[in-house]
């Protein structure tokens, strides 16, 4: 930690924060918050090393008090069809404008989120069953392989289909959590060198704190104030993305 310059550790602890209250507090949404800050002083790789071990700690430990309410039956069509989509996504990486990607998902992010923060109610999806939830997560795996933004259109989808705050966490963030193992599985993780471990080092405790009290912020929301928050993420996800 003591090779780090005072800025870019000042940097990375911003960064760590900011994308592990994101996370605590929404579900989702880690590595385009916390990459949208690393990036003004790291090396891409090692902004994704950190963003995969990160975003796995993250993911495992608000995961746990949510054990209790997976619902398997509900959450093996998200997961099958995004194992699948994986793949697939990671093959396209070299037909795919990933620039055009980021701006395209961003402006849809930004759009919907406006409209959900706006909107008095949002639309109840119950048509499709498991086919269209597994066509859900075979999205999110797809996008997944093809830029690592395997959680935003299931976490979306959980909240069309008109489940609570906590049943929708209880499916996106596990659907994230084995993607997100996936892509990594199939691309390699890079940047695993003396200077990644010093920067995972120093990200940790700030990475925690965010987390930790992202999650309390969670634990305080009512399901209005979490919609409301859950669009306002869905915003600034988008404009990071766009700009």
């Amino acid at each position: 930690m003591f090779d780090l310059p005072l800025h870019t550790l000042a940097i990375v602890w911003l960064g760590a924060f900011a994308g592990g209250f994101a996370s605590g507090a929404t579900g989702f949404a880690f590595g385009i918050v916390a990459a949208a800050i690393w990036l003004h002083a790291l090396h891409p790789l090692h902004v994704t090393m950190l963003i995969v071990t990160g975003g796995l700690i993250l993911q495992l430990g608000t995961i746990w008090p949510l054990r209790r309410i997976i619902d398997w039956r509900r959450l093996w069509p998200f997961l099958v069809a995004g194992l699948v989509g994986v793949p697939i996504g990671v093959a396209l990486l070299v037909f795919v404008d990933a620039p055009a990607l980021k701006v395209a998902l961003g402006l849809f992010l930004a759009v919907y989120g406006a409209y959900a923060l706006l909107a008095p109610t949002l639309p109840s999806i119950t048509a499709g069953g498991r086919t269209a939830d597994g066509a859900i997560g075979f999205i999110g795996g797809l996008l997944g392989g093809m830029s690592g933004f395997n959680g935003v259109v299931p976490a979306i989808w959980c909240q069309l289909r008109g489940w609570s705050k906590d049943q929708g966490r209880a499916i996106y963030q596990p659907f994230i959590v084995a993607t997100h193992v996936a892509t990594m599985t199939l691309v390699g993780v890079v940047a695993l060198d003396r200077q990644g471990i010093i920067l995972f080092l120093a990200a940790l405790p700030a990475l925690i704190a965010g987390g930790l009290t992202g999650w309390s912020v969670y634990g305080r929301l009512d399901e209005r104030r979490f919609r409301q928050a859950f669009a306002i993420m869905l915003i600034a996800s988008g404009l990071l993305l766009v700009v």
